[in-house]
């Protein structure tokens, strides 16, 4: 599978919340670097997403713009959800925020998933300010 297309269908399992399919998808070595530049182990993949899932369960990827150089791939859109975490009937609703995310791919899989994104929005969701 080309770095595009793997990116594409990593995405793919993300809107649909399939954490087993994202879990194949990525390298026994993969990296995730959330927004805020915090890398998490491979080892947390499939129960990250999982806990993300519940507080967000609509969660979406809307890639506009994707290309890559190489092994590295760039993607550019949307990132939207709603919360629906503990306090949720207290807090903002939905988001949609414009994100970028880098993939390194290795022979098919994600490498590393790095997510570029002011995520204020989503905390204003969660009731939460980021720098309070």
């Amino acid at each position: 599978m080309e770095p595009i297309e793997t990116v594409r269908h990593y995405v793919g399992r993300i809107n649909a919340g399939d954490t087993a399919g994202l879990a194949s998808l990525v390298t026994e070595d993969h990296r995730f670097v959330d927004a805020e530049g915090t890398a998490h182990p491979r080892g947390l993949t499939r129960d990250g997403w999982a806990g993300y899932f519940e507080l967000f369960p609509d969660y979406q990827i809307d890639v506009e713009v994707i290309f890559a150089n190489g092994d590295t791939v760039a993607a550019f859109g949307y990132a939207s959800g709603s919360f629906q975490g503990k306090g949720a009937e207290k807090a903002g609703g939905a988001w949609r925020f414009p994100a970028a995310w880098k993939a390194v791919v290795r022979e098919g899989k994600v490498l590393e998933w790095r997510v570029y994104a002011d995520v204020e929005p989503m905390m204003r969701s969660m009731g939460m300010r980021r720098f309070e």
